[in-house]
């Protein structure tokens, strides 16, 4: 195998996985290890940096980043990355004086964001220190987009969102509340330099076509309408059965503020097998903790209505049939299920719905209603015209739509620079020494043994009576603390200098997981067999050193390097050094990364 550069960043995709799995790349192990040294404050800024929204992110997010988290590969389960967001928003000081100072000096152009969603918010964030004038246009009385009018209160209390939304307002935005577009063509007469689009996938999906629908539609509602509609307070109950439709985390929030509203029997009732359901596992497991049934396997066949009056809905028996990897769904051939209902939610999924783009604008849009993009750049086939979040490629999540609108900011940079938006400039790396003295490290390499901490819940009896009572308690410091020692800090390198190496093997004895092998070069499949623990991950790179003085190379498995700093101790002659690598991703107007001052 060719030697591997430890400082490219294609490698360092392969090791520091929970930070690239992020869409935003959040510095996963430099905010995790602010926590362990209950620097909470500084821990908010590096996320705030690329997220945006610690504080709601550390409550709601989709958390992309622990599947990746290396603490994954030697237990069940990975280091809680999602919660411990959360323990450096509740415990941070004031931040005010860490956030963009303003006024910031006009730079003469002026940007309308239609949307006051996550994306558009990131923008607004990203634009409005280099001088931009933004003017953001939203239909809501408050911005936050959907994660105001789609999460409930009880997952994201209102005073979280408040607080992160206003973070960015502050910037000198100029904001038009209560204000429905319903005209692009309108937006782009009043001269705006450039246009981004933040409008999110409002459409909820319907069973239009079911029979029944129509004939009691007063008591059947689409999900996201009906959350939404509960947020603003234009709704207070619901009816004391309740049927869900959907298995996707709307569901799991619609059936549980259905609770909260009057729902003494409330049922989920999904086509899918349970296993195969959308929702996040651990939204499932706060769904069935407030006694919350979840059907599996039944396909919706009618509305049941008499005189009027919804009595609940018929539904077909079914099971999954597996052929050549694709699933079909096929009759148990039992009697259909009747399910009764005083009210029914369809939560089946989003659909993106731009009826104020005219089409004559020359604005293309693909076969799916979704507008066509530069993947890269998010720009639209009108060139000062940029999308991004759920409006750009369809429904997914909040830190997603946050790194959208981050790349998006990039290209409105750049083109209203008059440069090229495929010219972007390079992300903020680095490589920093962790040496100390002879056995110290400026981090913490001890290995926790710690399984993962469970974040307390508030009791049932009481939250069920409040829609608005947050049920997740969060960490504690104290157990925030012990949470962040589990993380193995897979941005700590290992960092092998060939010519100080005498072969002494000392490295490879004291490695507590035999993850470094001194052997004869060769081709990949058979050096991972050759080493003294077989390399059997083929998803992750080997760290392979140029070759010794003996002919001999330095092998080292990353999949289960523990970065605890032995070998570096051991070694007689600083061949070995642990070296922190920052990564941070391009910011328009390349603005100075949070992480270089910390």
């Amino acid at each position: 195998m060719k030697p591997t550069d430890i400082k490219n960043p294609e490698y360092f995709h392969k090791v520091v996985d929970c930070q690239y799995a992020c869409p935003a790349h959040t510095p996963v192990p430099e905010y995790i290890r602010l926590i362990a040294a209950e620097r909470y404050t500084e821990a908010y800024m590096v996320n705030w940096e690329s997220n945006v929204f610690p504080g709601v992110l550390g409550r709601t997010c989709d958390r992309p980043c622990e599947p990746a988290c290396r603490r994954g590969r030697v237990e069940e389960e990975p280091v809680a990355i999602c919660r411990l967001k959360r323990v450096a928003a509740d415990n941070k000081g004031d931040v005010t004086s860490f956030m963009p100072q303003g006024p910031f000096i006009p730079n003469g152009k002026k940007i309308a964001l239609i949307g006051g969603g996550p994306a558009s918010l990131t923008v607004a964030r990203d634009l409005a220190p280099l001088g931009y004038e933004v003017h953001l246009y939203d239909d809501q009385p408050m911005g936050g987009g959907m994660m105001r009018s789609q999460i409930p209160s009880f997952r994201l209390p209102d005073s979280v969102l408040n607080e992160e939304v206003g973070f960015v307002l502050d910037l000198g935005i100029h904001t038009h509340f209560n204000t429905r577009v319903n005209s692009l063509r309108d937006v782009l007469d009043q001269g705006y330099d450039a246009v981004f689009v933040g409008t999110g996938a409002p459409k909820g999906k319907d069973l239009a076509d079911l029979p029944g629908r129509w004939d009691a539609k007063a008591h059947v509602h689409i999900g996201i309408e009906w959350l939404a509609s509960v947020a603003f307070e234009h709704t207070a109950k619901i009816g004391k059965k309740v049927i869900v439709l959907g298995g996707g985390n709307t569901a799991m929030d619609c059936c549980r503020t259905s609770r909260r509203l009057g729902g003494e029997e409330v049922k989920v009732v999904v086509r899918s097998p349970f296993k195969e359901m959308k929702a996040s596992p651990w939204e499932i497991e706060d769904a069935l903790h407030e006694d919350i049934p979840i059907l599996e396997c039944h396909v919706p066949k009618s509305f049941v209505v008499e005189e009027g009056q919804l009595k609940g809905m018929m539904f077909e028996k079914v099971e999954a049939k597996y052929e050549n990897g694709r699933r079909k769904l096929v009759s148990t051939g039992e009697p259909d299920v009747f399910i009764e209902a005083d009210d029914v939610l369809v939560a089946i999924g989003q659909e993106n719905s731009f009826p104020w783009i005219e089409r004559d604008l020359g604005l293309q849009f693909n076969e799916w209603g979704l507008p066509v993009l530069d993947e890269k750049t998010f720009q639209s086939s009108i060139p000062n015209v940029f999308f991004g979040g759920d409006s750009a490629m369809g429904p997914k999540n909040v830190i997603t739509a946050v790194a959208q609108g981050h790349s998006a900011a990039v290209s409105i940079d750049l083109f209203c620079s008059e440069k090229s938006v495929h010219d972007r400039p390079s992300p903020y790396t680095n490589l920093i020494s962790q040496k100390m003295g002879i056995h110290e490290w400026i981090y913490d390499s001890p290995v926790s043994d710690d399984e993962r901490f469970k974040v307390p819940h508030a009791d049932k009896a009481l939250t069920l009576k409040d829609r608005k009572k947050e049920v997740e308690l969060g960490f504690s410091p104290d157990t925030g603390f012990k949470e962040a020692q589990r993380c193995l800090n897979c941005d700590v390198q290992t960092v092998f200098t060939e010519n100080k190496c005498i072969e002494c093997d000392a490295c490879m004895d004291v490695c507590p997981t035999s993850c470094i092998t001194f052997t004869v070069n060769g081709e990949e499949e058979d050096l991972r067999s050759r080493l003294l623990v077989p390399a059997d991950n083929l998803s992750q790179d080997l760290y392979v050193s140029d070759t010794l003085k003996t002919g001999r190379v330095m092998v080292k498995d990353e999949d289960v390097c523990l970065h605890c700093g032995l070998c570096a101790e051991r070694c007689p002659t600083s061949a070995w050094d642990m070296q922190k690598y920052l990564y941070s991703v391009t910011k328009a107007g390349c603005q100075t990364s949070v992480l270089e001052t910390i």
